[in-house]
């Protein structure tokens, strides 16, 4: 009895630290998508362009597939000529 109690504090303790880590903006995000990324492309991209990167990496066909796939988070702000062809 005492081990399932603890896990049960364990588990409510996790879940509060984990709630307490999301502004309003982003748990506006996560209600509005079923899952974290669009893709595996959407994943993909931001696993090479997380944190403060200030020159992006960016193709044309990046631009087009997160159009398509109507991606969502935080934007990375490209200029036109920072863009490259494929």
């Amino acid at each position: 009895m005492c081990n399932g109690l603890r896990r049960i504090l364990i588990l409510l303790t996790v879940a509060l630290a984990g709630s307490a880590c999301a502004t309003s903006e982003q748990w506006a995000d996560w209600r509005q998508h079923p899952t974290h990324f669009a893709s595996s492309e959407h994943f993909g991209f931001s696993m090479q362009h997380r944190g403060a990167n200030p020159t992006p990496h960016v193709s044309q066909r990046d631009v087009e597939k997160a159009n398509a796939e109507s991606w969502w988070g935080e934007p990375i702000v490209v200029r036109p000529e920072q863009i490259f062809t494929n």
